[in-house]
């Protein structure tokens, strides 16, 4: 009987012990706000001093505050550890900042991250710099990349879009304004079309023309046609599309100059203004141009297609070099781009600011992503797992970088959304012999369980 008494004791507690590692693992937030959040702040609390010392983050006071601790407790005077500001728990982990004491920088504190990290029983830990002096500190709980759910609150400003989630747990925006023209590299199922995906339909309810090149006969991007105002879906019309494109950035750069009063035979190089000067109700609607598998448009079968494919290398420099301050922008996306594409692929990649690189068949691949802006950041590319579709290191010309992760959007919402704002499309005339033909949905009958199917199936 009193061992039958012991079992029903310990059943309780053994209950709450698996019932807890159930949800670490299948529903690490919850987890975090019930169990890690209270667990985390109180190693946090109880340790900070002793982990700041063992991580060498304390400097020895100053002679005052030496003396003032002698004379008022006569106890030993300690390092002094930066001060510790608010703490500020949140929905996937702890934001805390940091006065750094003098002859501190935030590259000491990023450098002992890794030590924070198992001190204080959490995921991972990144500094972020506030402002001279001040670190911030944000603690993640669990791995916020395993299953993706975007802050509720980003920025909706025109041209920006929240497209994944940083390892940080904050979003990553697509800022064109900060950003023109990105790169997006990865291998087949990488989820690399996801990311276009998300990318599309983050625009599709801003007033912004979006222009496609599917050189994959449209599969890619013609779900969007309604939303798209113009699409070519293999390089004959490609060759066809980009002069108008051209000719398109010229006519705004003509459109600077007439409202600037700069002479007409002014080269378009020495213009440093753009579009968002000039009035709100004379400026052209920005234009971003997706290019899906660009390598599609370098290769040549035969000897005599060399001299278009020259012709759509050059168009592509010009609007590269040239378009951003005729608020043309592009999204180039690609298995592999390098040098061995031919003339001008060296050249088109270097006007490419951002770089997302997901997950890729080797090394080479991803130094033609990232190499040349973030070498430490190349390791980390090729380190993406095939189970994780969707995960990308994203960087830029500044050298930073990081992880991110593109949230799942079906195709079937993705080409409703572009539906519904389809009569947000700005009008360019121009580019009206290229607009995609959309088939009109069958209708369905009063009573009907039977429910449209997109344009694609």
């Amino acid at each position: 009987m009193t061992d039958l008494v012991t079992l029903a004791e310990l059943g309780g507690p053994l209950a709450v012990l698996g019932g807890a590692a159930y949800a670490r693992h299948a529903y690490p937030a919850v987890y975090w706000s019930t169990v890690g959040l209270p667990l985390s702040v109180a190693r946090l609390l109880a340790s900070y001093s002793s982990t700041m010392d063992a991580c060498g983050l304390t400097v020895e006071p100053s002679r005052w505050r030496a003396l003032a601790v002698r004379a008022t407790t006569r106890r030993e005077v300690r390092p002094v550890p930066p001060r510790r500001g608010i703490i500020r728990p949140t929905s996937t982990g702890l934001r805390m900042r940091l006065r750094l004491v003098p002859g501190q920088e935030p590259a000491d504190v990023a450098a002992s991250a890794e030590r924070l990290r198992h001190a204080w029983g959490v995921h991972a830990v990144h500094v972020r710099d506030v402002k001279p002096g001040v670190v911030e500190l944000r603690l993640v709980g669990f791995d916020v990349l395993q299953q993706v759910r975007m802050p509720r609150r980003s920025d909706s400003r025109p041209l920006q879009v929240p497209v994944a989630l940083r390892e940080d747990a904050t979003a990553f925006v697509r800022d064109y304004r900060t950003v023109p023209h990105e790169l997006v590299l990865g291998a087949t199922l990488s989820g690399k079309s996801m990311y276009l995906r998300n990318l599309v339909t983050g625009l599709a309810a801003q007033p912004v023309v979006l222009v496609g090149i599917d050189c994959k006969r449209g599969v890619e991007l013609a779900p969007f046609a309604s939303r798209l105002s113009a699409l070519a879906t293999d390089p004959d019309q490609a060759a066809e599309l980009l002069p108008v494109l051209v000719k398109e950035m010229e006519d705004r750069y003509d459109l600077i100059k007439t409202r600037q009063g700069i002479a007409p035979g002014t080269a378009e190089e020495l213009i440093t203004s753009d579009i968002w000067g000039l009035p709100e109700d004379e400026r052209p609607a920005p234009l971003v141009l997706f290019i899906d598998e660009v390598a599609e448009l370098f290769m040549v079968a035969a000897r005599k297609e060399e001299e278009r494919r020259d012709e759509m290398v050059t168009q592509l420099i010009r609007l590269a070099q040239l378009g951003r301050a005729a608020g043309i922008y592009l999204e180039v996306c690609g298995q592999r781009f390098g040098a061995e594409l031919g003339k001008g692929a060296t050249m088109l990649r270097a006007q490419l600011t951002g770089r997302v690189c997901h997950r890729v068949n080797d090394e080479a691949s991803a130094k033609m992503a990232l190499g040349d802006i973030a070498p430490e950041a190349v390791q980390a590319s090729c380190a993406v797992a095939p189970e994780l579709p969707g995960l990308a290191v994203v960087g830029d010309t500044s050298g930073g970088w990081s992880r991110i992760r593109t949230p799942y959007l079906s195709l079937a919402d993705a080409a409703a959304t572009c539906r519904a704002t389809a009569h947000l499309a700005p009008d360019v005339p121009a580019l009206n012999p290229f607009r995609p033909y959309v088939t009109p949905l069958p209708d369905v009958a009063p009573g009907s369980m039977a429910t449209a199917r997109p344009v694609t199936e």
